[in-house]
């Protein structure tokens, strides 16, 4: 009977708006209370029906909800953790949306009476903000971490689990430290070493900007996530710091192998270092959502002349077909084709892919 819990979000941005949406349209649940600091919002939500009502405060509907999103960074949810740890029923299930997990675990467990609270990590993102780019969608076959706490128990387990099937995520029980070990490894480095590129080329680049200029195609898709917030991103990397510094040093250690491969001439070494990171990325599997946002986008191989664009778009649109953006790649060292096209999901580009196919273009998928 899960469509007749009161539930609460606070935080009404891309995930706390994502999770209304998707209790609302996937799960019916019809009693939603939001707490947002900005009430436009909030308003909105409750205009398209999606929640019941909303405050820029915590209050009595929160208070008497069964379960409580906190989707808001880590020391903003500690601090709402405080304001209603004494208030709320003993059996409401209290959750955040957290990127790291071991910072509010901790403070969980040094609670002398905790509130029945599981850690909460889902997978999932956009590249636009705010409640407006929330999608009902958004958790489908995405990877949704929960982190047990010394207060959860084994009710408030089992049904955050199958409400988190509900919306379409994948449920994965891990211990907080080993979740932080892991983002860092998968999410956290990864930007730290994408911003590092990109301050590379900046560095490096002659007076004219001949890096700038070039450093289209493969360059700016590796460093894509570069372009994140960099205050969210500051919050994210000071909340993991340990482990952030015990996996930097590991790809340090990467990197001082490989230019000793380089200063050597080791050809063999060289190649078994693209090797096997070519072999292990290839067995990642394809339709899964991770922590990065993927890029659903296909190359066509046409000839540049006047009118190609407008004549493929009108092909995707005329088959109902959204393009996010389409766009002539001058760098196509390492690409097989000239018109490189973004789509909205997997879904769209497969489709794009068979359409095009079907009429005799060359085209190519974006792994």
């Amino acid at each position: 009977m899960m469509q007749n819990k009161k539930v609460t979000i606070i935080g009404l941005g891309l995930i706390g708006g994502s999770l209304a949406k998707a209790l609302r349209e996937r799960l019916n649940i019809s009693d939603i209370t939001v707490v947002n600091r900005s009430i436009e919002p909030v308003n909105q939500a409750i205009k398209e029906g999606i929640v019941s009502r909303g405050y820029t405060e915590v209050n009595q509907y929160v208070y008497n909800s069964d379960i409580i999103f906190i989707c808001t960074p880590v020391k903003y949810a500690i601090n709402y953790i405080l304001a209603i740890a004494d208030k709320v029923k003993k059996d409401c299930i209290i959750t955040d949306v957290g990127s790291t997990k071991l910072e509010i675990v901790e403070y969980i467990n040094g609670m002398q009476n905790a509130p029945l609270f599981i850690g909460g990590h889902p997978m999932a993102g956009a590249e636009k903000t705010g409640y407006s780019a929330g999608l009902s969608h958004l958790f489908e076959n995405a990877y949704y971490i929960l982190t047990p706490t010394k207060s959860s128990n084994a009710e408030g387990l089992d049904f955050l689990t199958a409400l988190v099937k509900g919306i379409g995520a994948i449920p994965v029980i891990m211990d907080a430290e080993e979740h932080d070990v892991v983002t860092g490894c998968i999410s956290h480095v990864p930007h730290i070493v994408a911003s590092a590129l990109v301050n590379m080329v900046r560095q490096l680049d002659s007076p004219d900007g001949k890096m700038h200029l070039l450093a289209a195609g493969g360059f700016k898709d590796i460093t894509r996530i570069a372009s994140s917030s960099p205050e969210m991103w500051e919050s994210i990397i000071l909340s993991n710091k340990e482990p952030i510094k015990g996996i930097l040093e590991t790809y340090v250690e990467l990197i001082e192998s490989f230019k000793s491969f380089i200063e050597k001439e080791d050809t063999a070494s060289v190649f078994k270092y693209f090797e096997s990171a070519r072999d292990y990325r290839n067995s990642f599997p394809a339709s899964k959502k991770g922590l990065i946002n993927p890029l659903f986008e296909i190359i066509v191989d046409v000839i540049d002349k006047p009118g190609i664009i407008g004549k493929i778009a009108t092909i995707l649109g005329d088959n109902g077909i959204n393009i996010k953006n389409i766009n002539v790649s001058n760098n196509r060292e390492f690409e097989q084709g000239c018109l490189k096209i973004s789509l909205p999901d997997s879904e769209s580009a497969n489709f794009a892919f068979d359409i095009l196919t079907d009429r005799g273009y060359k085209v190519y998928k974006v792994n």
